[in-house]
């Protein structure tokens, strides 16, 4: 069975910053493509950062130059830096990770910047 568990969101005032978390089990993230994703009310999914298994990495244009993801693969978790935030950024954020068959998705954490 895999699962894949996000933590580290909260309430964060405009300028501040927050470090969301997903850690996997039933895979091993080290073999795998990774994925931040967002969603906002009454907007579609986006997504937010992504990293690659030799650790390249793409951001949406809103974040770039303040988000940063990242992995620990001994840890088998995954990372999204968020410094600078805004009240635009707030929204229940996803990870997903990719396997040749499947990919998985966390429950999602809510991250709330107010101005």
């Amino acid at each position: 069975q895999v699962q894949l568990v996000e933590s580290g969101g909260g309430l964060v005032q405009a300028g501040g910053s927050l470090r969301l978390s997903c850690a996997g089990s039933g895979i091993i993230f080290r073999y795998n493509a990774m994925d931040w994703y967002r969603q906002a009310p009454g907007k579609q999914r986006e997504l937010v950062a992504a990293i690659t298994s030799g650790g390249s990495t793409n951001y949406a244009d809103s974040v770039k130059g303040r988000f940063t993801i990242s992995r620990d693969n001994a840890k088998n978790t995954v990372y999204l830096q968020m410094n600078s935030l805004k009240p635009e950024d707030t929204a229940v954020y996803y990870c997903k990770a990719h396997t040749v068959l499947h990919d998985y998705w966390g429950q999602g954490t809510q991250v709330t910047v107010s101005s």
